[in-house]
C-alpha cells in the first residue's frame, strides 16, 4: 500500500492542486478514481468519506491510523508540514500564504471553476448567470496578473502552497476562456511552476471522472 491515496478525477482543478503537491514532494501516492460524472460524490458511501460530497479527499495511511482530509487548502497545508516543502519561512509568510489561499477559494477558483463547469460540462449558453460568473472570474484573473507583475511567485520569493492552490484551474486557459496574451504575468508564472522539478500536468496524474463511453467528449 502506498503512503497516500488521493480520491480524485482528472477534470477537477481542486484535485489537481493536491495531486501536483504530492508529485512535487516526491510522495509515495496513488490516485483513486472518482466517477464524478456518474454521481459518485453524491452517494452515501462517498459522503461517509467526505460529508461535503466534494473532491479531493486525501488519506494518509499511518501505522497508528489513517488521517483523512478534504478541501484542497487543508490538504496542501497538511502536506506542506509533512514534507517540509512549499511552506512559510516565518509567521509573516504564513499569513500571506493563508491570505492568498483564502482569496483563491473565495474569488479565483470559486468563480473560475463554476464558470468552466457551466460552460464546458453543462453546455450552458450565455445568460445573466453565466455572464456573472465569467465576469467575476475575469476580474480575479486581473487581480492576480497585476499582483504578479513585479514578483515571481504569489506569496513569497519562493514557490509555496499558495501558488499550487491558485494555479489549479489556470493550466486550462482554453477551457476557462482566459486569453493568456492579455494576462502575460500569469502566463510567465505558470511557466515557472511548470519548470519545478517533478511537475506534471493533470492528465499525467489522475484518471478521468467521465464514464469510458463519454471520456472522448
Amino acid at each position: 500500500m502506498t503512503d497516500f491515496t488521493l480520491d480524485c478525477f482528472l477534470e477537477s482543478g481542486n484535485a489537481y492542486k493536491a495531486a501536483l503537491m504530492l508529485e512535487l514532494c516526491g510522495a509515495d501516492w496513488a490516485p483513486r478514481r472518482i466517477a464524478f460524472f456518474s454521481g459518485q460524490t453524491r452517494s452515501d458511501e462517498y459522503k461517509a468519506l467526505n460529508i461535503m460530497g466534494e473532491a479531493p479527499v486525501l488519506t494518509h495511511h499511518k501505522v497508528d491510523g489513517d488521517v483523512v482530509l478534504s478541501q484542497s487548502g487543508a490538504i496542501l497545508d497538511y502536506l506542506s508540514r509533512e514534507f517540509d516543502r512549499f511552506g512559510p519561512a516565518n509567521d509573516g509568510e504564513r499569513r500571506e500564504i493563508l491570505r492568498w489561499i483564502l482569496w483563491d477559494n473565495h474569488k479565483l477558483t470559486s468563480y473560475t471553476a463554476t464558470a468552466r463547469f457551466m460552460s464546458l460540462f453543462q453546455n450552458k449558453g450565455e445568460d445573466p448567470i453565466t455572464k456573472f460568473f465569467a465576469a467575476r472570474a475575469a476580474n480575479a484573473w486581473k487581480v492576480l496578473d497585476t499582483h504578479l507583475q513585479s514578483r515571481d511567485f504569489v506569496a513569497t520569493g519562493h514557490p509555496t502552497i499558495a501558488d499550487l492552490s491558485l494555479c489549479g484551474y489556470l493550466f486550462w486557459p482554453d477551457q476557462i476562456g482566459m486569453d493568456t496574451a492579455k494576462h502575460p504575468h500569469i502566463a510567465a508564472w505558470l511557466d515557472r511552476i511548470a519548470a519545478l522539478p517533478g511537475f506534471k500536468r493533470p492528465e499525467e496524474l489522475m484518471p478521468s471522472g467521465k464514464d469510458p463511453a463519454t471520456a472522448t467528449a
